[in-house]
């Protein structure tokens, strides 16, 4: 074997070699520009030295409080100055960020402190009480430091926790705060919603943080000195790892303690916010915002959305009202998102219809993404790239979590085969495009026949009475399934379930036409996804009505 001579005397040194992290684009932020408006949050602005000056505070209070390297903190904040403050001094004290769900129950956040090893909570008012309840579930007993955010109108808790900006003022504002020492070192620990057994904590490292930070900016076009509005929760992802871009390209953070469209239409008038982020449901609070919350403003605004792709109504209705919207697609388990929808500007010269049909494709890699695939989970080999074959989307790359914590055989099974099985069901088109048919327990088997949900909720979309759609498999006696819609209709429509079944046998095949429409109110989880789980065991039950109703 001859050796490579360029790898005599060429070693790793401290001149040439420093872990990559995220948290250095706050250090240079702050030394450059340092009057720039970092944060604004109600009446507050805070400039980067003091975001930094803040951040470098909260590291030395818990460095004084015994956090070190590969300690948990957790953090249970709505969209707030302290908790993009918790994504910098959190791992500058060589901690953990748990960023926890606020919208979770006492004792699934419980579970989540415990499997964690949480050795400190810094809490929200707000939410004082649920954190109270899920600590008394709880075995491990941190340290509780209450954030008393001025943005938050309701009473005042009687509480023995220590107030965040006291626990801030005991650390030292010149602390010398810890790089990692090596970039595979975690920087947060994340969980997925755990709706078949308890949630996983997802492990992301200071190297994917940095790389999927600057991917963000890359991918979205964001110039220097951008305005990002917060409507999609930090908790979620690390905010997609958008608390660390936006020091990146020195830009400023406008704070939204509550998604609500009076506020959205406020900041994007008089902040000039040029991006922002969320699910269809968060456009659709935006459109669907009464005449007298809209405001205007002369710039197009960047809306980045994940999730289900948007009907064409609501993204026409999202071009006419000067926002750009683009599909991402990604997950926990790879920092957020890791997938666009790369417009080619020729598509924009396309009939509307096409272009909605574009734009419902996931689409290509990130650039900080080295693999990304539709394969047969069974051969691992590529499936054709004709847009009708179905696999399973895999990602590889360096924006791809460490693993599952406290949890090998999970995070064997999601790296079998040297890919990360995301167990959504896609096809590839010849251009390289993919797009997402189904989750893997979501596809439904007809007949022996398989048939995507989302081709059906797409079709439901198209009638102009469709507000929402979730399609499920319902258990059925000679087909074994057949799917189910759940529906929820524009204000003022008034259509009925005969009337969209033969709306939908216009545009699918006779199978795949819903056995069932139901009108109701669509369960979702915090960040807006479809619980589609509730509505698989909804779909149940009726089924066994239905079968009861029968035999009698």
């Amino acid at each position: 074997m001859t050796t490579n001579p360029y790898n005599i005397d060429l070693d790793r040194n401290p001149a040439n070699h420093i872990p990559l992290t995220p948290l250095t684009f706050l250090d240079r932020a702050a030394s450059v520009f340092p009057n720039h408006i970092a944060i604004v949050h109600g009446a507050l602005r805070r400039n980067y030295a003091e975001f930094y000056m803040r951040s470098r505070q909260l590291a030395s209070a818990l460095a004084q409080n015994g956090i070190g390297r590969g300690d948990t903190v957790s953090a249970m904040l709505a969209n707030t100055p302290a908790m993009l403050e918790c994504h910098y001094g959190v791992p500058m004290s060589g901690g953990v960020l748990h960023s926890v769900n606020t919208r979770l129950d006492a004792s699934v956040i419980a579970f989540q402190l415990d499997h964690a090893m949480s050795k400190v909570v810094i809490v929200d008012r707000e939410f004082m009480p649920l954190i109270e309840k899920a600590l008394a579930l709880a075995n491990v007993t941190p340290r509780v430091i209450q954030y008393d955010d001025p943005e938050f109108p309701g009473p005042a808790t009687a509480t023995e926790a220590q107030d965040y900006n006291a626990f801030l003022s005991t650390g030292d504002p010149d602390f010398d705060w810890l790089m990692p020492l090596d970039e595979w070192d975690a920087i947060a620990i994340n969980y997925t919603s755990g709706t078949t057994g308890d949630p996983k904590g997802v492990v992301s490292h200071h190297r994917g943080a940095y790389l999927l930070a600057q991917g963000n900016a890359l991918t979205t076009s964001m110039a220097k000195h951008a305005v990002y509005l917060w409507t999609l929760p930090m908790f979620h992802c690390n905010g997609w790892c958008f608390p660390w871009t936006l020091s990146a390209i020195v830009g400023t953070h406008v704070c939204l303690r509550q998604v609500r469209p009076e506020p959205i239409w406020a900041a994007l008038a008089d902040e000039g916010v040029t991006h922002l982020c969320g699910a269809p449901i968060v456009m659709s609070l935006i459109i669907s915002a009464h005449q007298a919350e809209k405001r205007t403003f002369d710039h197009q605004v960047q809306f980045f959305t994940a999730a289900a792709p948007p009907p064409e109504k609501l993204l026409a209705d999202m071009k006419t009202a000067g926002f750009d919207v683009t599909h991402l697609y990604g997950l926990t388990e790879t920092y957020g998102p890791a997938v666009v929808n790369d417009w080619h500007h020729e598509w924009s010269d396309l009939p509307l219809a096409e272009q909605a049909t574009l734009k419902s494709r996931q689409g290509v890699r990130y650039l900080p993404l080295e693999g990304l695939d539709v394969l047969d989970p069974e051969t691992m080999l590529p499936v054709p790239r004709d847009g009708e074959t179905m696999g399973e989307v895999m990602f590889r790359g360096n924006v791809v979590m460490k693993g599952y914590f406290r949890n090998p055989k999970a995070t064997q099974q999601a790296f079998a085969g040297g890919w990360f099985h995301s167990g959504d069901l896609g096809v590839r088109y010849p251009d390289g495009y993919i797009q997402l048919k189904d989750r893997s327990k979501d596809i439904i088997i007809s007949g022996g026949e398989n048939i995507s949900s989302i081709e059906v909720e797409e079709a439901l979309y198209r009638h102009p009475a469709v507000k929402t759609a979730a399609v499920v498999a319902m258990p059925h006696e000679k087909w074994g399934e057949t799917p189910c819609a759940f529906v929820e209709l524009s204000t003022g429509a008034d259509v009925d379930a005969a009337t969209l079944r033969a709306w939908c046998k216009d545009w699918l095949a006779p199978y795949k036409v819903p056995s069932m429409v139901v009108f109701m109110e669509i369960p979702r989880t915090s960040t807006g996804k479809i619980q589609k789980y509730m509505l698989r065991e909804h779909a149940k039950t009726l089924a066994e009505q239905n079968n009861e109703t029968k035999s009698c």
